[in-house]
């Protein structure tokens, strides 16, 4: 377990990591922008926004600020936030369940986001609405979990994982027959490509469309993150404790389920994130959630923009991010579990 001053000097290299790797991203591309040149335009703009007025003259051209401001600035923020999302919400199911192998999913809020998006696909409903109709059929999937888990008899947390395995086999049925019945030479590559993740198609107004939810899901993840300490030595020494168990884990689960079917519904399907990065953060920074789940916030974002980075450079065609999450997670996790000295 790494003492506490060696936790917080690890949180500030992550928030540096984070900067580095957030301005270096702008430079990143087909088009190059020099990353001194990504500096004034941004400091520029900021100033715009806050003082009325540009900090510097100009010594770009307009072409670098459409490429800085439209396309690249809103892809990399998004990618950061559906990085901390993730990744913050795989901690807290973790955590919640007492399980180093809960992810995101856990509930079904990806396979309801995902069935939500095919169908308005095959609805022929515009990029807006295939975003929502995601957004809510997760949202609706986990109410649906939370039902059935309440009405079951027995104990509640278990409940919850086999009525949300049992619901991820509905809504996947569900996706499996919109993909036969879509129109193979239109409709079905949207709908496969969906599925595979991406971030391509991020526009400026969707960053404040995705930070609301997001942003009201990581807040009681981030101010609860203690409780979950609490939790984690049980229900009764956690009651006794004064911990009201049955309000927190519930306010827990719903924030990570917002927050999952936020990111699912802008991004897609993305893998890997939320079972890998906790497990990462726990090596860095040891199980204690007041470190941990910040520590998750940035190394998250962290890792989710190097993958897209990687997806928009790497090949002439962008490869979906949720493979080389894929590619890069299961090997690294693989890794994680065949460690003999220590145990996840």
């Amino acid at each position: 377990m790494p003492s506490e001053k060696k936790t917080r000097r690890a949180l500030l290299w992550l928030g540096f990591v984070l900067l580095i790797l957030f301005l270096l991203s702008f430079s990143l591309g087909r088009y190059g922008v020099p990353p001194r040149q990504v500096v004034k335009i941004l400091g520029t703009r900021f100033c715009e926004l806050f003082a009325g007025r540009g900090a510097l003259p100009r010594s770009w051209t307009k072409e670098m600020e459409t490429v800085v401001i439209n396309i690249r600035l809103p892809r990399i923020v998004m990618a950061c936030l559906v990085g901390c999302a993730l990744s913050a919400a795989g901690t807290a199911f973790q955590g919640v369940f007492h399980n180093p192998m809960a992810s995101p999913d856990i509930l079904g809020a990806s396979s309801g986001a995902a069935f939500g998006a095919a169908l308005a696909i095959l609805l022929g409903a515009s990029t807006r609405m295939i975003t929502l109709s995601a957004f809510g059929f997760g949202l609706l999937t986990v109410g649906l979990v939370m039902l059935v888990a309440h009405r079951a008899p027995g104990a509640r947390l278990i409940n919850l994982i086999l009525a949300g395995i049992i619901l991820s086999s509905l809504f996947n049925a569900g996706t499996s027959y919109i993909k036969l019945v879509a129109d193979p030479s239109n409709q079905l590559p949207q709908i496969t490509y969906w599925l595979m993740g991406s971030l391509s198609g991020t526009r400026l107004p969707d960053v404040p469309l995705a930070f609301l939810p997001m942003g009201l899901g990581l807040v009681p993840l981030f101010l609860l993150r203690w409780q979950l300490n609490l939790l984690s030595l049980g229900e009764n020494e956690a009651k006794a404790l004064g911990v009201n168990t049955s309000r927190v884990r519930l306010v827990l689960l719903l924030s990570a389920t917002l927050i999952t079917a936020a990111s699912v519904s802008f991004s897609g399907m993305i893998g890997w994130v939320g079972l890998v990065v906790p497990h990462l953060c726990r090596k860095l920074l040891g199980s204690d959630h007041r470190y941990l789940m910040p520590g998750s916030f940035l190394c998250g974002a962290a890792f989710l923009l190097l993958v897209d980075n990687v997806s928009r450079n790497l090949l002439a065609v962008e490869i979906p991010i949720g493979i080389l999450t894929a590619l890069i997670g299961a090997p690294f996790f693989l890794y994680l579990i065949t460690r003999k000295e220590e145990k996840l």
